[in-house]
């Protein structure tokens, strides 16, 4: 009988560490490679462990398995011994399998960073799926032993049930990026063993429960990014042991409770993007602990407190888009820990105390904003470690102190929209790590500094708004690495110098310019006229002619570059005609301008052969009237070839809109515009020659999911602003206005670094001056973009792309067609609710409060474009000046703006950009 017990028990676990095996073999979780090895024990398989007596105990799958939808197939109730579960970072989708209310010695959990959504498993006992939908599932209240929870960045959506509360052995909750809502049950506060909660960027609402403050092990709360309202409970200062405390963005009013000084362990405080006011309590100088305070975006007034310069282990301060007034007290001098110090957007005055060069650890320091006066002190020479300074929109005036050529490590400085004075100390030229330098908007009346020269790192250079004196140095021309330079409106004189006209080595530089980078200064002049030899001339050739905007810079002269812009009649008998300034070189293997150069007849042979003469396989889009082809030239140049199909090459209408596009992209020169390399106009071959834009279109980008994320929230609202710039200098930056017509997002095509550039000037034309609206014969655009009045009135002007401007900007916010906003316009906004939830699901909340203010403006940019009225639309100069300023104040956290009260403050629009862009949404 002993015997037959033995055998029995034996046979009874061999068939259970089967089944175990069975359960991980039929999941499909790992490759039959492994799985199909009976040599190999399931103990041994990636991610698996087992206890001593051989049966599972924790599986930890890396995430290049991608379970993704196979996560269902694997049946939990036959691991009865597992404890231990992470699948992170493995596409899981769908809901959270029923079978894990079987597993009741699940002690880790951790499925983050994947898709599951808010679908229920069938084994909720009694209750109908309708009453439960979107609850995380109950059978996790049920897992007694549970410690860790990591359910962070899903889609789960609806409220956390009561039954939560059940969790008691619970240490970490992490439910962070999700769609959780409704209220945070008070039940949570039965929780006594919690340690961590993470329920930031998600929607809940409601006040944050009294029964919080019994957690008394707490030492992480993270609540951020929701819409929670009233104001902070006293009792929060019963959370003795709290290192971490983040309740920013979200609808928090009244003051800050005195009870907060007690958490005496607090390191971390943010606050950030509520409605709290009032004056900070003086007794929160108490928190010596603090290493970084966040208490921008709300409503704090009265001085800033002398205490809080006694936080000596403060490393990050944020005070921005407050209230404070009066003068900074000389005790900033304590600080010397911190490095990152941000006051701006307050009312702030008076001189900046000698003693901030104590600060020596501070490497960011912004003031813009304020009202601060006087000259900087010399003592800011002594902030060795600082590497970016803004003290724009202020009161300084003085010279700029020599001192600050001792800031070695400095990388960006903004000094602009004060009363500066010269001389510009010649020893900014020591700043060689300085990448970009703003003092527009001063009182220099001085020489530009020769100095300047010296700052090889130099990208961005704008002195324009001044009154500068005297010839630019021929220094700026040779600095490798600027692209952005500013001079306008000053009183310089004499000539460009050589390296920056548009003849010379900065041809690409020359194209990054501003529009209008030199106009504004009276006596500027530019050489026209080459030598024989290729070699700067000693003296002008001819009588020098006023310098014009960069359009005229950029602009051919036909009566000087007759190898460059040639009759029609002319055009249509050659087999190619390139747009590019000539230089004979002699050799078919140099550059690509010298491939081009060289002669006609190679450039096209070198098309041909680069395609095989158009092979379908060089083919990368496909089109009703012409096809895209990608090419790669000897020189390993690669371009985009748009062939016109050759029954549509016969069509006079497609003849003419060829040349239109020609004609347009010959003469206006943008970085945000596609840049024309060459075209051929043949009966048998027609086709222009782009610059290749490896990501395609903005449309194609946005409907691929990989991609679509990839362009992130700090991209999307650049690539909304360099549309509105490129469309400025179109309408209003040219000899002539241009309208583009067909504003869409699939002619905005995109690099590998997902900077856009705009294409297709097939139907674009110049407006008459002095004109309100011009009539066109035909409708020409893409459906769901044509402003309305095109339609019925033929009537085309600026208003037209700004309209079609305001869709494909809301098209990048939203990471689909506007049509369901559009069509509210017309009616009401109300029923499409807030901001928030037109968002493309595919990115997280902006968290930043400056990334969180950039979205918000480009849709109310992109709103007031879609007005209905065309007269109640802004120009894209005014689009375009509102995002260089971006001076949105946000009085509501993201949360709890509506798009209503996003469209009812376009009146913005009507004042000065320059003196008045901010736009308050108040509550």
């Amino acid at each position: 009988m002993a015997l037959q017990y033995v055998l029995k028990m034996k046979i009874s676990a061999e068939a259970y560490f089967e089944s175990e095996a069975n359960s991980l073999r039929h999941s499909g979780w790992w490759p039959a490679a492994i799985t199909s090895n009976d040599s190999v024990s399931r103990c041994m398989w990636p991610g698996i462990s087992c206890n001593d007596a051989g049966s599972i105990t924790g599986i930890d799958i890396p995430g290049e398995y991608q379970i993704g939808d196979r996560f269902g197939n694997m049946n939990f109730s036959l691991l009865p011994n597992l404890t231990f579960l992470r699948l992170h970072l493995n596409g899981l989708s769908g809901s959270i399998p029923r079978q894990l209310c079987a597993v009741p010695r699940l002690f880790h959990l951790d499925l983050s960073m994947n898709y599951l959504t808010n679908e229920l498993p069938s084994c909720l006992g009694n209750l109908s799926i309708n009453q439960l939908s979107g609850f995380i599932p109950l059978e996790l209240v049920s897992m007694k032993n549970l410690f860790h929870l990591d359910l962070h960045f899903n889609l789960l959506a609806g409220p956390i049930p009561k039954t939560f509360g059940h969790l008691s052995k619970l240490s970490l909750i992490d439910l962070n990026s999700n769609r959780l809502g409704g209220y945070i049950p008070p039940e949570i506060g039965n929780l006594s063993k919690l340690r961590s909660i993470n329920m930031s960027n998600n929607e809940f609402e409601g006040m944050i429960p009294p029964t919080l403050s019994r957690l008394f092990s707490l030492r992480s709360l993270h609540l951020s990014s929701n819409r929670l309202v009233g104001s902070l409970p006293p009792e929060i200062g019963d959370l003795k042991n709290l290192r971490t405390m983040d309740l920013g963005f979200n609808n928090f009013v009244g003051s800050i409770p005195s009870t907060l000084v007690l958490l005496s362990n607090l390191t971390f405080l943010g606050l950030s993007t509520n409605r709290l006011g009032g004056s900070i309590p003086p007794e929160i100088g108490k928190l010596k602990n603090l290493v970084t305070m966040d208490l921008s975006a709300n409503n704090f007034n009265g001085s800033i407190l002398c205490s809080l310069w006694n936080m000596t282990n403060l490393r990050y301060l944020c005070l921005q888009w407050n209230q404070f007034t009066d003068s900074i007290s000389s005790k900033i001098g304590h600080l010397e820990n911190t490095n990152h110090m941000d006051l701006s957007g307050n009312m702030v005055n008076r001189a900046i105390p000698s003693s901030i060069g104590n600060l020596k650890s501070l490497s960011h320091l912004d003031l813009q904003e304020n009202w601060f006066s006087g000259s900087i002190p010399s003592e800011i020479g002594n902030l060795e470690s600082l590497t970016y300074v803004d003290l724009n929109q202020n009161k300084f005036s003085g010279p700029i102190p020599s001192e600050i050529g001792h800031l070695n490590n400095l990388i960006e400085m903004r000094l602009s929209y004060n009363s500066f004075t010269c001389p510009i100390p010649s020893s900014l030229g020591n700043l060689t790590s300085l990448k970009s330098l703003y003092l527009q908007a001063n009182r220099l009346n001085c020489p530009i500094s020769r100095a300047i020269g010296n700052l090889t790192s130099l990208v961005d250079l704008d002195m324009s708004s001044n009154d500068l004196i005297g010839s630019i140095p021929s220094e700026l021309g040779s600095l490798p690495l600027l692209k952005y330079l500013d001079l306008r409106n000053n009183s310089l004189s004499g000539t460009i110098p050589k390296s920056m006209e548009i003849g010379s080595l900065s041809r690409e530089f020359i194209i990054q310019l501003p529009d209008g980078a030199f106009i504004g200064n009276k006596d500027l002049y530019i050489i026209e006229g080459e030598s024989s030899n290729n070699e700067p001339p000693l003296s002008p050739m001819s009588s020098p002619i006023h310098l014009r905007s960069l359009l005229s810079l950029s602009k051919p002269d036909p009566s000087r570059r007759r190898d460059m812009i040639m009759p029609h009649a002319v055009i249509c008998s050659l087999p190619c005609l390139l747009t590019v300034q000539p230089k004979d070189t002699g050799k078919k293997d140099g550059n690509f301008l010298s491939i081009w150069n060289y002669d006609g007849k190679i450039a096209y042979q070198d098309i041909i052969d680069a395609t095989e003469d158009f092979d379908i396989k060089y083919c990368i889009s496909r089109g009703a009237y012409h096809n895209l082809y990608r090419a790669q030239l000897p020189n390993g140049k690669v371009v985009a070839l748009k062939k016109v199909n050759r029954s549509e090459a016969e069509d006079p209408n497609f003849n003419k809109s060829f040349q239109n596009e020609v004609k347009h992209l010959t003469e206006i020169r943008h970085r945000s515009i596609i840049r024309l390399y060459g075209f051929c106009l043949h009966r048998q071959s027609m086709f222009l020659i782009y610059e290749h834009m490896e990501r395609g279109s903005l449309f194609c980008v946005l409907r691929n999911d990989t991609e679509a994320v990839e362009l992130d929230w700090v991209r999307r609202v650049n690539l909304i602003h360099d549309m509105a710039h490129a469309l400025s200098y179109l309408h209003h930056g040219c000899a002539q206005p241009i309208v583009h017509r067909d504003i869409s997002s699939s002619n905005v095509l995109l690099n590998n670094e997902m900077q856009a550039v705009l294409s297709d000037f097939g139907v674009a034309r110049l407006l008459r001056k002095n004109s309100s609206s011009n009539l066109t014969a035909n409708i020409a655009g893409t459906y769901g973009y044509l402003a309305p009045e095109v339609a019925y009135t033929l009537v085309v002007n600026e208003k037209s792309d700004v309209y079609s401007f305001g869709v494909v900007a809301l098209e990048t916010i939203m990471g689909k067609h506007p049509r369901e906003i559009i069509s509210g316009l017309r009616t009401s906004l109300e029923e499409h609710g807030m901001l928030h939830q037109i968002l493309d699901p595919l990115l997280p909340y902006p968290r930043q409060s400056s990334m969180a203010r950039d979205t918000v403006l480009a849709v109310a940019v992109a709103l007031a474009c879609l007005s209905f009225e065309p007269k109640l639309r802004p120009t894209m100069k005014q689009v375009s000046e509102a995002f260089l300023a971006r001076k949105l104040l946000l009085a509501e956290p993201l949360h709890a703006i509506s798009l209503i009260e996003l469209h009812i403050n376009r009146e913005v629009w009507s004042r000065d950009t320059r003196s008045e862009t901010s736009l308050r949404l108040e509550g």
